[in-house]
């Protein structure tokens, strides 16, 4: 943890909380749910080292930054204000991005709508999809007639926030074991409606793991014990609106260079995004430039395979300051 520095702001209306360290061209790290800035504890020093300035903040209504109660005020257009809030606190033009999960989404969608604040995105796991015809919870709700349905669970169940509070180590320790490439996710839908998250994800082995450690876990614990868990799910709870704020973007591409680092396990690939959607990503992106796939990791790549993943981003990193 030598040389992070912990820093708070108030952006967009949020106590934001972020970690910097380093200095030279700014690289801004984003991730999802249920992360928060410590999912790339491994990227952050590396990164700083190889001459860039490295700024990891914790996402709205998770971590130690606020969030609204409101699950309309985690549509895009409040995201995309909070990054470039966060851009103009730190006094720069543009940044490198690079995002997981929903912090991926909210650079694809700062890409569409101010290119001119990024110099390019590197993307992790989450390609680039069309919005479907059909809203995603609708598709999630007819899905939860068969079986689980974590995303109907969340918006739906009226219980998720309360149950997940109640055991936040509990549901973080079997969560981040299903999501990697040790366990094969997509088993969780084999539970039938109406079971809880908690029941429905597998009993993880003890810690520590190959990748995960007590300690570490116990940073996710503190933070989520702290803030609950529903600024996290609203982000499940504006799918609708992000679907519906996304269809703007039909027939065009994203116009900033686009690297991507996908994982062969991870259930994101395997189940959300259509058939091959590695061959689409040229469909979305106007300057594709390279595209990593990691052996042996799931949907925690960055933790999972630290090395492999820090590796392909600083090559990636190293191009850009030859043309950035």
């Amino acid at each position: 943890m030598a040389g992070w520095s912990h820093r708070y702001a108030k952006i967009n209306g949020l106590d934001v909380h972020y970690v910097e360290q380093g200095t030279g061209p700014l690289v801004v790290l984003l991730h999802g749910f249920p992360h928060t800035w410590f999912s790339w504890r491994h990227q952050i020093g590396p990164i700083a080292d190889a001459g860039f300035r490295v700024v990891v903040p914790d996402m709205r209504g998770m971590g130690q930054t606020s969030g609204p109660a409101d699950p309309h005020e985690y549509a895009p257009d409040r995201i995309i204000a909070d990054v470039t809030g966060l851009l103009d606190h730190l006094g720069a033009e543009k940044a490198v991005f690079s995002g997981l999960d929903f912090g991926l989404y909210a650079a694809y969608d700062l890409a569409y709508h101010r290119p001119e604040r990024i110099t390019a995105i590197i993307g992790l796991e989450n390609p680039f999809i069309t919005p479907s015809g059909e809203p995603p919870l609708s598709i999630a709700a007819r899905q939860a007639a068969r079986h689980f349905n974590h995303i109907h669970y969340f918006v739906a169940s009226g219980t998720a926030d309360d149950d997940l509070a109640a055991a936040p180590r509990e549901f973080l320790r079997k969560l981040f074991y299903a999501l990697s490439s040790d366990y094969h996710y997509l088993d969780v839908w084999r539970k039938p409606p109406g079971t809880t998250y908690i029941d429905a994800l597998p009993d993880a082995p003890p810690l520590p793991w190959t990748w995960l450690t007590d300690t570490e876990l116990e940073f996710y614990v503190a933070d989520y014990s702290r803030s609950g868990f529903t600024g996290g799910l609203n982000w499940y709870r504006a799918m609708d609106l992000s679907w519906e704020y996304r269809k703007s973007y039909a027939g065009r591409k994203s116009p900033v260079p686009f690297y991507f680092i996908g994982s062969e396990q991870d259930v994101d690939l395997e189940a959300w995004h259509g058939d091959d959607p590695l061959s689409h990503l040229g469909d979305h992106h106007e300057d594709l430039r390279a595209v990593r796939m990691i052996k042996n990791a799931g949907h925690m790549m960055q933790m999972e395979r630290p090395g492999e993943t820090t590796a392909a981003m600083l090559e990636f990193l190293g191009e850009m300051k030859k043309w950035a």
